[in-house]
């Protein structure tokens, strides 16, 4: 994250400064890589690749501060992998390596460092769990790191749609480790059981 230097490296990308793109592609192609493989795609460095080209040719048509470059980022990967999954280049294969996503989990807030907490074994059983709507909110909102107006952007959801969908997909984390624990689960209950376990 850039923070108040994201115009000036903005503007010397624009200019073809190498310096700053070379930030930008430190900065966002991990992510970037750790999302597409979150969603099982199987060529996810060349997708990302494809994202950061497309980046470079439309960069004067962006408009926007860091958080708004993010999303339009991220709204290119997310379109590019779907694009690559209809021509049957990236079909969607074994989700990612559990470490892999989890060393990209941002660690700030209640929900991220709930799931943060959960061990590589639980992660990938959960996220295997999601419906494909909401494997994609959980991997937009902690691997992309978007707020959820953000997710809505890149999805072209609605606002209240992607919430009730990351609500859901919390749920189904919630109830995960409420059977993992041997409790029972019943929907009321499997809301507060991340706030509970541990």
């Amino acid at each position: 994250m850039f923070g108040d230097g994201f115009d000036r490296v903005l503007s010397a990308a624009r200019r073809g400064d190498e310096s700053a793109w070379t930030r930008f592609y430190l900065d966002l192609a991990p992510v970037i890589t750790g999302y597409l493989r979150g969603q099982g795609c199987p060529s996810a460095e060349d997708v990302t690749s494809e994202t950061m080209l497309q980046v470079v040719r439309d960069l004067d048509r962006f408009s926007g501060g860091e958080s708004a470059f993010r999303s339009w980022v991220f709204a290119i990967a997310h379109h590019r992998m779907v694009d690559a999954t209809r021509s049957g280049r990236a079909r969607p294969s074994d989700p990612a390596d559990p470490k892999d996503l989890e060393d990209a989990l941002p660690g700030e807030g209640f929900e991220e460092l709930a799931i943060a907490e959960l061990s590589a074994s639980e992660l990938d059983p959960l996220l295997d769990g999601a419906t494909p709507d909401q494997r994609d909110v959980l991997l937009l909102r902690y691997v992309a790191d978007l707020t959820l107006h953000e997710v809505a952007d890149v999805l072209d959801k609605r606002y209240d749609a992607v919430k009730a969908l990351h609500r859901r997909g919390l749920d189904a984390l919630r109830a995960h480790i409420a059977r993992e624990q041997g409790r029972p689960v019943s929907p009321r209950k499997a809301r507060d059981t991340l706030t509970t376990s541990g």
